[in-house]
């Protein structure tokens, strides 16, 4: 079995963080997303792994080896891929056709999950989905008792179903699912521009292929700030990575909380909710809910629901205030 990894984006919505980074190789908890989506995609296959294609733009050749290093660490071989376009999501699979040659799972790099299943490979396709209380904003899939496909709506107006499709997909087939993107783009049909996936997928279930979906237990995104910061608590409170030993002097630690190597801190309350990458350092500093990255330093303030880059420093003076009765002052 191989695995395509579509991460070709900009990442707009993860600015600034993905100017100098590509969003699936920023750390949570110690771990790049790319890096954790693809030890939980391992962990459901009992198939072994043999190729891993990583669809990206000129992103230089430092991050070439670190996705080389995450295939070669599960035992597969990597695939450097490139999409110079934006041209959609069914292009993007395409640019990997290298690896479509066999049993595939294309996982789209901004999506994380966990699951209990073991993925069965007898059906033509599998569909990941995750039930979800507002349907309208995503793709979802319509089934029927057998749990095979029967609709594909995109963002439905009305109720047709909550199981949203979360951007993971098993192939039995992967030349066959090489035909069907060609025949999109042969036949320039597409959408504003951009060939998609879900339009393979609407000709392979018209064709009678079984197709069904497969729901995950957990859908974590990592789109923008606030949903990597939700992700990030999920992943915290799973509380399955190594735990580092700060460098602590007369700080008060509230879990779940991860730390890096040779992280520093002094006189702080650090947590809930925090992850703090390598050789940061934190003073005189309150911090709950909070990415910190490498060699980030933070001075007396105090910071919730953030995002600090790497080698970014934060420092506060202290106030020198003369406050009259009843004032009230929000800093």
């Amino acid at each position: 079995m191989n695995i395509v990894i579509p991460m070709a984006g900009m990442g707009t919505r993860m600015r600034p963080h993905t100017l100098t980074t590509p969003k699936p190789l920023l750390n949570i908890a110690g771990e790049t997303i790319v890096e954790r989506l693809v030890k939980e995609i391992v962990k459901v296959t009992t198939t072994k792994i043999e190729k891993i294609a990583f669809v990206i733009g000129n992103f230089g050749t430092e991050v070439e080896k670190k996705l080389c290093d995450i295939a070669n660490n599960v035992g597969a071989t990597p695939l450097i891929c490139y999409q110079n376009a934006p041209l959609g999501t069914a292009h993007a699979v395409l640019c990997a056709e290298k690896a479509l040659n066999s049993e595939v799972i294309v996982a789209f790099a901004d999506t994380l999950f966990t699951a209990d299943f073991t993925l069965n490979t007898q059906y033509d396709s599998i569909i990941w989905t995750k039930e979800v209380d507002n349907p309208q904003q995503f793709g979802v899939v319509k089934f029927d008792s057998n749990n095979y496909i029967t609709d594909f709506v995109e963002k439905p107006k009305t109720f047709v179903s909550n199981h949203a499709i979360i951007g993971i997909y098993f192939f039995k087939d992967g030349e066959n699912l090489k035909s069907e993107l060609k025949y999109l783009i042969d036949n320039n049909i597409n959408v504003k521009g951009e060939f998609q996936l879900t339009d393979a997928l609407e000709n392979m279930k018209n064709k009678k292929l079984k197709m069904k979906h497969q729901a995950v237990n957990q859908w974590l995104d990592c789109g923008n700030k606030n949903a990597t910061l939700l992700t990030c608590s999920e992943i915290l409170k799973n509380n399955n990575f190594v735990k580092n030993s700060p460098n602590n002097d007369n700080s008060l630690i509230i879990q779940p909380v991860y730390f890096g190597k040779n992280v520093k801190i002094q006189n702080s309350i650090i947590g809930p909710y925090v992850s703090i990458e390598d050789n940061a350092e934190i003073y005189n500093a309150i911090i709950s809910n909070t990415m910190i990255y490498s060699g980030a330093i933070v001075k007396n303030t105090i910071i919730d629901n953030s995002m600090i880059g790497n080698y970014a420093k934060i420092e506060s003076k202290p106030n020198d205030l003369n406050i009259s009765d009843y004032s009230q002052i929000f800093i």
